[in-house]
């Protein structure tokens, strides 16, 4: 719709580099059930939205949606149409991960080869993981000419997710001998940029995930240690280093480290903080070092996190005391800062979380509903801190939170804070049951 478009051109007005994204569904199935029109009038209307685009921004990219499934030469109609029109990129989707990479390449190589403008646009992919092929299909489109790839971090989107960048881009560059393509794409970012999508979101990175689980550069099985012991080409075919995975290598942190080790080691991580976040981050250091005996680069990363995620925060956990056990009655006793004045409040639950979060809500007097609560060790060990990520439903809207600490019971209070507290620096999302912001 025109009005759409003018929001659209609105957005981007400030952008060095502004885009306008225009889809269309062209499937049959799309045609016959969602529009109730016919192929003509879905040409037209693509014509006249990539054309008033073009009226707004330069470029334009138009997607023909679930174009795996649209009948080839309709598909290849449309995508010389809007290229006439004005389109400088054709973005070509999978959108409900139906394709195979066999197919979907082939769908890419019929464009390149019977659209006749198609060398006036860039083709791009766009796959969804419904089979767990978005990755495979990318990479067959790249192989077949499309110089563009839509991709998320961590594989997040609609459904199972979409095709995870930091896959794609590791595919292109461990087999380059293969693809002979390159990125721009600075991959030793992939670690903390990884982590810092799954703090905003909420969605926890499965340990066995490629590139940027866990478990990617650990060996268990005897035989593999061996080799890799020996030589790493062995059992592993790229760097952990090459994607940022922390090595917790050199010089030991713990709590007789000082300022210095500290600060050198947020260096080595590619870390660039003020002296005024080093102070603080320190601060936070040291209160883990008395807790736990050895910091690792994981640690420390969490403390820059949550440093560098801060906000006037409206509420602060000041204390927690907690008492549970098989036999008596789970009590806490939570004491939380309000706009700089502390506020304690007693409650008793079905066990010490459920005790924290109803002292949390008296306190603040925010009903929140709890969707999901996960928690993971930051690191080996039984000192190691506990991640938990929890979302919340706020007044029909979604929000995250996070919290860590060596006490899982604190940093489950941290985390439904901090969702609270995103809750109230922001305005409630209109859609239902969809994380704010994301």
């Amino acid at each position: 719709m025109t009005k759409d478009i003018d929001a659209a051109a609105l957005a981007i007005k400030p952008a060095k580099s502004g885009r306008i994204h225009v889809f269309l569904a062209t499937s049959k199935i799309h045609l016959e059930h969602k529009f109730r029109k016919g192929q003509d009038e879905i040409l037209q209307m693509a014509i006249d939205a990539v054309k008033y685009a073009r009226r707004k921004c330069d470029n334009i990219e138009f997607s023909p949606e679930d174009a795996s499934r649209t009948d080839k030469e309709f598909l290849y109609r449309v995508v010389e149409a809007a290229i006439k029109a004005g389109a400088t990129t054709v973005n070509i989707p999978d959108t409900v991960g139906y394709s195979t990479p066999t197919e979907y390449g082939a769908v890419i190589a019929g464009i390149a080869n019977n659209v006749p403008n198609i060398n006036k646009a860039i083709i791009s992919t766009h796959c969804h993981d419904d089979l767990g092929l978005a990755v495979a299909n990318s990479l067959a489109g790249i192989v077949s000419g499309a110089r563009q790839v839509e991709c998320t971090i961590n594989g997040i989107g609609e459904r199972a997710g979409n095709a995870s960048m930091e896959e794609v881009v590791m595919a292109l560059r461990t087999r380059a001998d293969f693809f002979k393509l390159s990125t721009q794409i600075n991959t030793k970012e992939f670690y903390r940029i990884s982590r810092m999508v799954s703090k905003a979101t909420g969605f926890i990175v499965p340990p066995n995930k490629a590139i940027v689980g866990a478990n990617a550069f650990r060996h268990e099985s005897g035989i593999h240690q061996d080799g890799v012991l020996k030589e790493k080409r062995t059992y592993e075919i790229m760097d952990a280093d090459s994607v940022g995975v922390p090595s917790n290598e050199g010089l030991v942190l713990g709590k007789h480290s000082g300022r210095h080790a500290f600060k050198d080691r947020l260096k080595n991580l590619g870390i660039v903080l003020s002296e005024a976040q080093i102070d603080k981050g320190f601060e936070r250091f040291k209160d883990l070092a008395d807790k736990k005996k050895e910091i690792f680069d994981e640690d420390l990363l969490v403390i820059v996190e949550d440093e560098g995620s801060r906000r006037k925060d409206v509420y602060q956990l000041v204390d927690l005391t907690y008492t549970s056990g098989t036999k008596i009655e789970p009590k806490v006793v939570l004491t939380i800062k309000v706009n700089g004045k502390s506020v304690t409040q007693e409650s008793s639950g079905d066990g010490p979380v459920d005790a924290c979060y109803k002292a949390i809500e008296s306190i603040t007097k925010v009903k929140a509903t709890l969707l999901d609560y996960n928690i993971h060790s930051v690191t080996q060990g039984k000192d190691a801190q506990g991640e938990v990520s929890v979302k919340v439903d706020i007044k029909g809207a979604a929000f995250s939170g996070r919290g860590a600490s060596t006490d899982i019971i604190e940093a489950s209070a941290k985390a439904y804070l901090n969702a609270i507290n995103v809750a109230t620096s922001q305005p409630v999302n209109a859609t239902k049951g969809k994380p704010h912001g994301v």
